[in-house]
């Protein structure tokens, strides 16, 4: 059986990484030959040499990977990669064979690639939970957290989440830090996660959420062994074995 040829399409760069990284593992069967930074570039790529898969993010600057979908799900099978789990509709209406939620675990990537081995053309047997979830959410009327609110003395601050450069656990409180401000909040580390970009927000440890757009360096302290030097912070940041593999190889 021959490979199957891939194109990524992702504007992050560091997710167009760790997705490589994860296809590498499974070589025998799948090839990428095309990475595209944009869904035009996507779309010129795939002109130039045609693939059997696109991995396309769905917000990407350009042109969507919705849109890149539209004009070539019929030409090659289509698997959608974000953070992004209100798109599952339209990503199906697509013809999308599989949707991944970012970050990408290679367990679930796997169950992707089988199906594609397995030349299904129906949508995953988990598109049904990821609807139920979205259903939640609308009815709940949940929307993204755009906004940090903190006490400090008597006055209450405010700030754009884009702002913070990391959440860290502080026995009862959560720690809040952005280049003008570092201050205590109630709310908890996993509850802050749930209303995150996750594309953005990236848990490193148990303890710590890190912006990703402010990661300057990432420092190897030995085997598995990792901390990040942020943009806009002197603080260096822990990276536990379990994340490890978010920065494996870069």
């Amino acid at each position: 059986m021959k490979k199957l040829r891939c194109l990524i399409a992702d504007d992050e760069p560091l997710m167009r990484e760790r997705m490589v990284e994860l296809m590498a593992e499974h070589a025998e069967d799948f090839e990428v030959v095309s990475v595209a930074t944009n869904g035009a570039e996507a779309l010129e790529q795939f002109a130039a040499r045609p693939v059997d898969v696109c991995f396309l993010d769905i917000k990407m600057p350009v042109k969507t990977g919705l849109e890149v979908a539209a004009e070539i799900s019929d030409r090659a099978k289509i698997v959608f990669c974000t953070a992004y789990d209100q798109f599952a509709i339209a990503a199906f209406e697509r013809g999308a064979v599989d949707y991944l939620l970012k970050p990408i675990e290679q367990d679930r990537l796997t169950i992707t690639l089988d199906r594609l081995l397995g030349d299904t053309d129906t949508p995953p047997e988990d598109v049904n939970a990821v609807l139920h979830l979205i259903g939640n959410q609308a009815a709940s009327g949940k929307t993204p957290l755009k906004w940090i609110k903190a006490l400090v003395g008597q006055d209450v601050k405010m700030f754009p989440v884009d702002d913070v450069i990391f959440f860290q656990s502080d026995t009862k409180y959560t720690r809040v830090v952005t280049e003008k401000e570092d201050v205590l909040i109630r709310t908890s580390l996993r509850d802050l996660l749930d209303g995150l970009n996750r594309e953005i927000f990236w848990q490193v440890h148990r303890n710590a959420i890190v912006n990703v757009n402010r990661i300057a360096t990432i420092k190897r302290d030995g085997i598995e062994k990792h901390s990040l030097i942020l943009r806009g912070h002197a603080e260096r940041i822990a990276v536990s074995r379990h994340f490890a593999h978010l920065f494996k190889q870069m």
